[in-house]
Parts: C-alpha cells; sequence; structure tokens
C-alpha cells in the first residue's frame, strides 16, 4: 500500500499518453491466493505524444514473474541489460522500439489477502474486480489512465466446482472443459475501446435469474442478474428497474444498447455503491436484493436509481469516457443528471426533486462550507479517491440541470445528440462537452463554465418592493460567494432564477411579456430570469396587489438565497404556489427560522419559541394536497446539518437537537387529530407494491407515526409497538422500531433484540438495526456501539456493515459524534487509524465526517482539531487519509 503522497497532480500538467495500449489479451488462471495474470499488450508509440520518450507501466503491489518483448523474455534480476526496471509498483522500458510492439507481462495476486477491496479480490467464495480509479494496476502493469483506450479479450480460467460462472466485458465468445481437468474457461471479447478502469471479471459460484431486452432496432440482449444462492426472487425488481431504464434511454436519449448481453453481478463487500464496467456492473448488493420483508421503499427506490445510474453510464462514461481525472464530473455528474431524470419520469416529480435537494443540501452544501470544498472539476489532486463526492456527482449534476434550464429542452437534446455524435468512442473534457451546447443553443457558454472553475455555494440576496400607485413590483438580486480553499475572490455566477408571482387568495398572476423593465420577453414568457452579474434588477408592471415572488422555483440553481419573506408570505406560499417544490421550500424555510431562534434561546437559557402558526400551515397542506408523498416531505423537518449549516459558526449540536425535538413534539400536539386520521386510514392493505402510489401513503402514515410519538411517546409507543407486531413490510417495521428508540427502557431494548432474531439471516437487514442504534441520540449510544462492534454479525472488514454502524454514529448522530468530552471525535479517529492499513478508501471516507468541525463552537472546535491532529500525525498513513486529514485541517 503506497503511504506515501506525491507531488499533486495538477490539470495545466496534463499531457496526452507517449504510449498506446490498442489490444489487451489476458489470460486469468484464477485461484484464491496466487491467480496468475497473463496480459498480452498491443502497443505503439502514440503520434502526438514525446518522441522516444521511456514507457512507464503503472503497478500496485504486484509480483511480476516473467515480462517479455516482442517474445523475448527479459531477465528481471539483470535489468541493465536491456535498460529498464521493475519494481511492485512500476515497469519502465527506457528504450521502447519505436515501432508497433508487443509486451508480455505474468503477475500473481493474492485475491484472498487483498483486504483493501481494489483489483481482484475475493467477495465470499466470488473473485470480483474493483478497478476505478486506479484499481486496474494492482492487476497487472500498464497505462492506468481514462484516455488510454483499448479492445479487451479475456480468457478466465478455475476449477468448476469453485467458478462455475465466469464472466467478463463484452460477449462471450468461447468457452468449455479443459480436458483432463477439473476446470473450465471463457472467452469474453469486448468490441468497444474502454479505459482500464472499466474492465471487470467475475468468478464464483451463483445464483442467476435471466430475461430478454429487445431495443427499438429489433436487437436481442439476453440480461443476467447474479446473487448469491436463494436471493434469486430478491433480484427480480432490480431487473424490471434495468428493462425500463434501458426503455427510457431509448425514449428520451435515443441512446440504444450496443452488446448482446448485459450482466449484473452483486457482491456483499464493495467499497462504492457499483461500478458501470462495460456490459458487466458490479454492485453492492444492497443496491439488487430487495423483498417487501427486507427492503423498505427507500431501498426499492434507490435501487431504481442506482440501476439506472449504472446502464446509463453504458454511453456517459463508457461509450464517451473522461480524458482525465479531473473530468469526473463529466462523466458522473451527468448520469447522476439523467438518473435523477429517470426517477422523476418513474415517480412524482416534486417528492422525487425535494429528496434531490435535500441529499444535496445535506451532504453537497455542508462540503462546499467547510476545509474539504473543491471545484466540480478541481484543478489538483493528492489521491483521486477522495473526489469521489457530492461535489462530484450532486452539484455535477445540479450544472447540467441549470444547463437545461437556460438553454431549453429542445436546444438541450440538441446539445446531447451532438455530443454523442462527436465524441464516441473518445476520452473527451468538459470544454469538449460545453462546446456543444453553445453550438446547439447558440450561446456563448464561456461565464457558465465558471460552475466547473468555482468552488462554494453562491449566495443570492434578493429584497422586493411594490408600489401600490405606480402599481409596479421590483425584485433587486444580488449574488456573492464566500471565499474557499485556494479561491478567496469568486466572479459572478450565471444563476437562472425560475420564479412567478404569488397573490394571497388568487395564486399566480401572469409574467406579461410587455412594459417590463430589466426583463426580456424571452425570459418572461419562460419564467426563468438570468443572474449573470453581481447585481440584477427586474421590474413588473400593472401588478396592483403585493404579489409574494417564488423564487428558484424547481431548485434552479443550486444556491442559498436570503429573502426576507413575513410568515404571512410563507404561508401563502404554502397554501397557493403552483410549484410543489416551492410549496415544501416555504414550509421547510418557516421551520428553519423557528428552529434557528429556538435553538438560540436553548443555548441562553431559555425554553424554545413555540408557534402556533407553523402548525396551521402544516394542517394547510394536508387539508390541499392530495399528494400523500408530498405530505410526508412537507411534514418532515429540516435535519439538525440544515440547521447547523444556517447558523453558520459557534454551532452548539446539543441545544440544535433539543429546538427540533420541541417543534417536532408541538407539531405532534397540535395536529393530533389530522396526523392520527391519515395514520388510520392509510392502514397497510392489499399486496405489497414498491410503486409511486403506494409508497407515498406508506411514507405519509410512517411520518404521522413518527410526530404522534414526538407529541405524546407514551400513545406513539403503543401505536409504533403494535405496528411493529402486524407490520408486513420491512417499510413499516423499521419506521415503528425507529419511533420505538426513542423511548429508553425495557421495551425498546426487547423490540431490538426480537428484531434481529427476526431477520438475523438477513445481512441488509442486520445492517438496519445497526445503523438505527447508532443514530440514538443519547448519552450511552457510543458505549452501545462500541459493544454492538463486537457482536458476532459485525465485521470490520466489511464495509457495509462498518458504514452502518461506524459511519451512521458519524454521519447521523450529530450529538453523540459531537459529544461535549470529546469522546466521538475519539473513537471515529481510532477507527479510522485502525482501519487505513486494510481499506484506506473507507477510511478516508469515515474521516469526511470531521468536514464541518470548524463551525463548532469553540470547546467542541477544540477537540475535533485534536483528533484529527492525531490522525495526521501517525506515521504510516495511506495516501487516502493523510489527504483527507490534512486538507480537513487546512
Amino acid at each position: 500500500m503506497r503511504t506515501d503522497i506525491a507531488e499533486p497532480v495538477r490539470l495545466k500538467d496534463y499531457r496526452v499518453p507517449d504510449y498506446l495500449i490498442d489490444k489487451v489479451d489476458l489470460d486469468v488462471k484464477l485461484h484464491p491466493s496466487a491467480t496468475r495474470v497473463l496480459a498480452r499488450l498491443r502497443i505503439r508509440p502514440n503520434p502526438k505524444g514525446r518522441s522516444k520518450a521511456p514507457l512507464v507501466l503503472d503497478g500496485d503491489d504486484l509480483t511480476a514473474t516473467k515480462i517479455a518483448l516482442d517474445g523475448q523474455l527479459l531477465d528481471l534480476h539483470e535489468t541493465g541489460a536491456w535498460n529498464g526496471s521493475v519494481t511492485p509498483d512500476q515497469f519502465t522500458l527506457s528504450a521502447p522500439p519505436q515501432h508497433p510492439f508487443v509486451l508480455e507481462i505474468e503477475t500473481i495476486i493474492d485475491a484472498a489477502a487483498n483486504t483493501r477491496l481494489m483489483g481482484l479480490y475475493r467477495s465470499g467464495s466470488a473473485y470480483c474486480t474493483q478497478c476505478e480509479a486506479e484499481g486496474f494496476r494492482r492487476i497487472t502493469y500498464f497505462l492506468d489512465r481514462p484516455d488510454v483506450l483499448s479492445i479487451y479479450t479475456v480468457r478466465l480460467e478455475a476449477e468448476m466446482s469453485e467458478a462455475p460462472l465466469l464472466l467478463s466485458n463484452g460477449n462471450k465468445i468461447a468457452g468449455g472443459e479443459i480436458e483432463g481437468t477439473t476446470r473450465h474457461f471463457a472467452v469474453w471479447h469486448d468490441p468497444f475501446p474502454k479505459p482500464s478502469y472499466l474492465f471487470a471479471l467475475v468468478g464464483g459460484d451463483l445464483g442467476s435469474i435471466y430475461d430478454e431486452f429487445k431495443t427499438c432496432s429489433g436487437h436481442k440482449v439476453m440480461l443476467g442478474i447474479h446473487v448469491e444462492h436463494g436471493k434469486e426472487p430478491h433480484a427480480v425488481y432490480a431487473m424490471d428497474a434495468l428493462k425500463r431504464a434501458m426503455e427510457w434511454d431509448e425514449k428520451v436519449y435515443g441512446r440504444e444498447y450496443d452488446l448482446d448481453v448485459f450482466n449484473i453481478v452483486a457482491v456483499s463487500d464493495f467499497n462504492m455503491g457499483a461500478m458501470e464496467n462495460k456490459g458487466l456492473n458490479i454492485f453492492n448488493d444492497k443496491y439488487v436484493l430487495a423483498s417487501p420483508a427486507t427492503a423498505t421503499d427507500m431501498d426499492y427506490a434507490n435501487i431504481e436509481a442506482v440501476i439506472a445510474h449504472e446502464y446509463f453510464h453504458n454511453w456517459t462514461g463508457n461509450r464517451i469516457t473522461c480524458r482525465d481525472w479531473f473530468q469526473l464530473c463529466l462523466k458522473e455528474g451527468l448520469t447522476v443528471f439523467r438518473d435523477h431524470a429517470f426517477s422523476a419520469d418513474m415517480r412524482s416529480d416534486a417528492v422525487r426533486r425535494i429528496g434531490d435537494v435535500r441529499t444535496l443540501r445535506a451532504q453537497q452544501f455542508a462540503e462546499d462550507a467547510g476545509p474539504l470544498a473543491h471545484n466540480v472539476r478541481p484543478d489538483t489532486y493528492l489521491e483521486i479517491n477522495n473526489f469521489y463526492t457530492a461535489t462530484i456527482y450532486e452539484k455535477g449534476a445540479e450544472i447540467i440541470r441549470m444547463l437545461n434550464v437556460l438553454i431549453g429542452d429542445d436546444a438541450f437534446r440538441k446539445g446531447m445528440d451532438l455530443y454523442f455524435d462527436e465524441y464516441d468512442g473518445t476520452a473527451a473534457t468538459i470544454e469538449d462537452f460545453i462546446s456543444c451546447f453553445a453550438q446547439a443553443s447558440g450561446r456563448d457558454l464561456t461565464e457558465f463554465s465558471r460552475w466547473y472553475h468555482q468552488s462554494g455555494t453562491p449566495l443570492v440576496s434578493v429584497t422586493a418592493t411594490h408600489d401600490a400607485k405606480a402599481e409596479t413590483f421590483t425584485l433587486d438580486f444580488s449574488q456573492s460567494c464566500k471565499p474557499t480553499p485556494g479561491q478567496d475572490k469568486k466572479d459572478p455566477f450565471v444563476i437562472p432564477v425560475a420564479l412567478g408571482l404569488v397573490v394571497p387568495g388568487q395564486g399566480d398572476i401572469e409574467l406579461r411579456t410587455g412594459n417590463q423593465d430589466g426583463a426580456s420577453a424571452e425570459e418572461l414568457s419562460r419564467g426563468v430570469i438570468e443572474l449573470s452579474a453581481a447585481q440584477r434588477r427586474v421590474t413588473f408592471h400593472n401588478v396592483p396587489n403585493r404579489p409574494v415572488p417564488s423564487l428558484f422555483r424547481g431548485f434552479s440553481a443550486p444556491v442559498r438565497l436570503e429573502y426576507a419573506a413575513s410568515e404571512a408570505d410563507l404561508i401563502t406560499l404554502i397554501s397557493h404556489d403552483s410549484d410543489g417544490f416551492n410549496r415544501w421550500q416555504a414550509a421547510q424555510v418557516y421551520a428553519t427560522r423557528l428552529l434557528v431562534r429556538s435553538a438560540g434561546q436553548i443555548r441562553a437559557g431559555s425554553a424554545p419559541h413555540r408557534d402556533e402558526d407553523f402548525s396551521r400551515a402544516l394542517a394547510i397542506v394536508i387539508e390541499k394536497s392530495s399528494d400523500p408523498a408530498f405530505i410526508a416531505q412537507a411534514l418532515t423537518l429540516p435535519g439538525e446539518a440544515d440547521i447547523a449549516r444556517e447558523i453558520g459558526e459557534d454551532v452548539d449540536p446539543d441545544a440544535i437537537h433539543l429546538a427540533r425535538e420541541s417543534l417536532r413534539e408541538t407539531i405532534g400536539r397540535d395536529l393530533k387529530d389530522a396526523l392520527l386520521a391519515n395514520y388510520q386510514q392509510l392502514a397497510d392493505s392489499g399486496p405489497y407494491s414498491p410503486g409511486a402510489v403506494a409508497a407515498g401513503g406508506r411514507a405519509l402514515r410512517n411520518a404521522a407515526l413518527d410526530l404522534l410519538t414526538a407529541g405524546n411517546k407514551a400513545e406513539g409507543a403503543l401505536l409504533a409497538a403494535r405496528q411493529l407486531e402486524t407490520a408486513s413490510t420491512m417499510t413499516d417495521e423499521i419506521a415503528a422500531l425507529a419511533a420505538l428508540t426513542h423511548s429508553p427502557g425495557t421495551e425498546r431494548e426487547a423490540a431490538l433484540d426480537a428484531f434481529y432474531h427476526a431477520h438475523e439471516g438477513e445481512p441488509l437487514v442486520i445492517d438496519k438495526w445497526f445503523a438505527l442504534q447508532a443514530s440514538i441520540p443519547e448519552p450511552g449510544t457510543l458505549d452501545r456501539v462500541k459493544k454492538l462492534m463486537q457482536h458476532k454479525a459485525f465485521s470490520f472488514n466489511n464495509p457495509n456493515r462498518l458504514r452502518s454502524l461506524a459511519g451512521s454514529f458519524a454521519a447521523i448522530n450529530p450529538t453523540q459524534f459531537n459529544a461535549l468530552d470529546g469522546s466521538g471525535y475519539e473513537f471515529i479517529a481510532k477507527i479510522v487509524l485502525d482501519l487505513d492499513a486494510k481499506n484506506p478508501q473507507v477510511a478516508a471516507r469515515l474521516l469526511s465526517a470531521f468536514k464541518s468541525w470548524r463551525v463548532l463552537e469553540v470547546k467542541r472546535r477544540t477537540l475535533a482539531e485534536r483528533a484529527l491532529r492525531r490522525v495526521a500525525s501517525t506515521a504510516g498513513l495511506s495516501a487516502d487519509v493523510k489527504d483527507i486529514a490534512e486538507r480537513s485541517l487546512g
């Protein structure tokens, strides 16, 4: 494992590879501790590269047993004889041929000992790979960079009893038993050039389900999903989601699948969610396996989204890949944008948008506000694995959504078609991508591209003035962005402000296209004002009654909004806004104000503020909304991290928690009758469906249960206990158990114990059991977590298990992670250090829980810094963890 940090990699230093690898033939003989990989690389000098440059291939902890150049064996012990060198981390040929040549390399891999889960490793009894970002160099020496695209042919060989299933990228072209042995082989060929990070192989004894999809041109594709034996029925929904995603991509983007087969393999040991390897997607099993008894509605929605995401990568990531890792958002942000649109079409558009924005604010806004802030396209990195972040994925998707809003649907689709036509089979850049939309729309998008180059979350301040006599309504916009690491000053962003004007008791009024000052007819007809300077004024005429501005409808830009709407204005939006997102947003703003005020009062020693008007506003939502899923979202208060971000400095997590619990209690009491009526009306009936309508009903019923429990713990506990006993779905079961966890005592412990024994054979359900206990906001939770780490069901080496326990404690239990004695910080720091030698990727992501430490009040801030410095000063840290620790400390 590399434990040093070399010089930073900088975008400005990019140069094309000096050599290209046109074809890769791999012969892989699988063995638990001694897999032999023979790589035959057909290499040629790159005409655009440096003349007569040395050939330097990447390696990572490799053992080379044979290397041959054009059939001539090289003596690995006498490197001077052939003017080169070979180490576990690099192969160098100082004077390679200046014509096409063949390099053969044999390496030996101990897959069973590979706890980093990068390269070739074992998950249970199966062999599998993870090569993004730089894992292929753990399999063989290679030009392991995204802009080296090769045609792969792969021969796999294994014991038939150990690995009857042998898969790789592309189409299977041969296979069979090896005469006189107990082994067999399979040969796979991928006709599409790809970078090494998209290589994959799987070998194992797995259960399978198969289906077929006919593309729009009539081509039949065999679909296979491969899982642990006995779990095949749990993969049916994933198969359905895959077929829907394939159909959607044809209809919406005209993208047809291009191979004869498409395989998905689910494994339990995986550092990420899933991987889009060409034709052979490898998934964390939590995003494949589902049944009503084991998976929640959120699990089903996540499976649908992640299956679609990885499939959509076939074009946005595979057929067109990224030139270098600085362009990571080009494939990830674009594909997240596409999977968001797919999910919105499959489910409620407004509700899906609310969920996406909740995630963005909770994860990416916090990242932008702390020491780990970085550009959507970074300028430099030390360890690329640390840039698989919410900024790359979620903010990257929001930028593309803004582009769509700015140029309109028609021009956006033309731009996407042009991108597919122009860059198919290449490794592209952000500039390549944006140029297609500039050409399709006829617009100069240079200033818009600042979203890729500047980090931070812009603040848009808006003031409104109504002149009743002149019948005008004026909006003054201004934008600013705080300094972020390495960027003290920011140029103005191009910000699309989708807006409407809402009159109390009347609703939306028309944005007339005449006699407007500061806005074009096109802007008004589309309802989108572009803010591209530091300030802008727009005046609307013929407005006799003061309207309430509905700003950033649909969350048209990833910004923070500062607008002094009165409580009456917010209630107007909650009651009458035609934009579903902004109806929800108005309720969130109202709640946030109450919570910030109450947290301040609690810190000052006073009782939290009580506001009955907010309860009445939520009653309006319940009464007037027809979508249960939307009502459930409106009833869900901003999270504690949201409130901390709004306070911004000198944050006291305990005060925030008490303020939020107090408001939940108030709502539960004030709206008891309406909540109880919805809870009873939406009682479970009929066969389970994961669809949006049924899931929305369960979401509202469980949101009601949560608030009823907050309003009266004793009565709520009875409801929860009854629901836990009668629940026929995991959604209702886990919601009831969550409600019970807020009531300390023997009943809670008995319920937790019974839940475990009922589901101990289902690892993904036990992950929920661990996570639920790690999130209990009580002083004894850290001791509970430490005890659970000794539980027979816990495995320190399984990323899912570790994330469910230690990760949940750090990420969703702010009072206990930020305990006033620093014990939470020390606990996570110790786990990071213990884990670093085994799996530095997961360790680094766990350490990222410290990303907001600078905004805490002084005592917690001091203790968090001490824990970070303890990590940073430890000798022998991996590059992954050292990078996060040092950037966090600034």
